[in-house]
């Protein structure tokens, strides 16, 4: 039987800054919910938003898995409050999305996802929350200093094209390379940074991961 996309509960969830503007896609199969995962876009100041199709396809990854999803919109985008906070107060807002998940799924795992800069905020975030998954999409290493924290200690798969025009493929790899424990890499050959033509590939690495 095919997949049926669950209805997009429309939310606003308390933030740091003031409202959040977020999405609940929570599969019929998730009731009652194991594990939720929260979802970050890319950069807010190049027109990042929940809506990004990277996004999107991270979380129709999830869900197809029975994973209940939240996508929201950092402070500044969209309905969002706040402005802009160099990942400090974006990591704070991802915090707050997940702390909302957890009272709406008690018990249940946290799973943290993200793309682009949204990646550097999906790893701060599974430290700050102990997530049990991570994945990162095309984590930009080279803008954001991921050295000083941390290594996540949960499975966690890092997506990467070796295309990639705004993260340098090599650095992530080398990056990478030298974590312990190490994470699992995909790269995708061919593909660009924002996947055009290869988002049913980066889903299936997603789920590939993740059974």
């Amino acid at each position: 039987m095919s997949f049926v996309p669950p209805t997009a509960q429309r939310l606003t969830i308390d933030g740091p800054a003031g409202p959040l503007e977020a999405l609940l896609e929570a599969p019929a199969s998730a009731s009652p919910a194991t594990r939720y995962a929260v979802v970050c876009h890319p950069h807010p100041l190049f027109s990042g938003t929940m809506h990004n199709k990277v996004v999107h396809t991270l979380a129709r990854a999830l869900q197809e898995l029975g994973v209940p999803t939240l996508r929201f919109n950092f402070r500044g985008v969209g309905a969002s409050a706040g402005t802009y906070d160099n990942a400090v107060g974006e990591t704070e807002d991802a915090i707050a999305v997940a702390d909302w998940g957890a009272r709406q799924f008690p018990g249940a795992e946290l799973w943290s996802a993200g793309f682009s800069f949204g990646s550097f905020v999906a790893y701060r975030l599974a430290l700050a929350r102990s997530a049990t998954r991570l994945i990162t999409v095309a984590p930009p290493v080279q803008r954001f200093n991921f050295e000083h924290l941390a290594t996540p200690t949960c499975p966690w798969l890092v997506i990467q094209g070796d295309q990639d025009e705004l993260v340098n493929h090599e650095l992530v790899l080398a990056w990478a390379r030298e974590l312990t424990p190490a994470p699992k890499v995909a790269l995708l050959a061919g593909a660009e940074h924002f996947f055009h033509g290869r988002l049913a590939d980066l889903r299936a690495e997603v789920q590939s991961f993740l059974r």
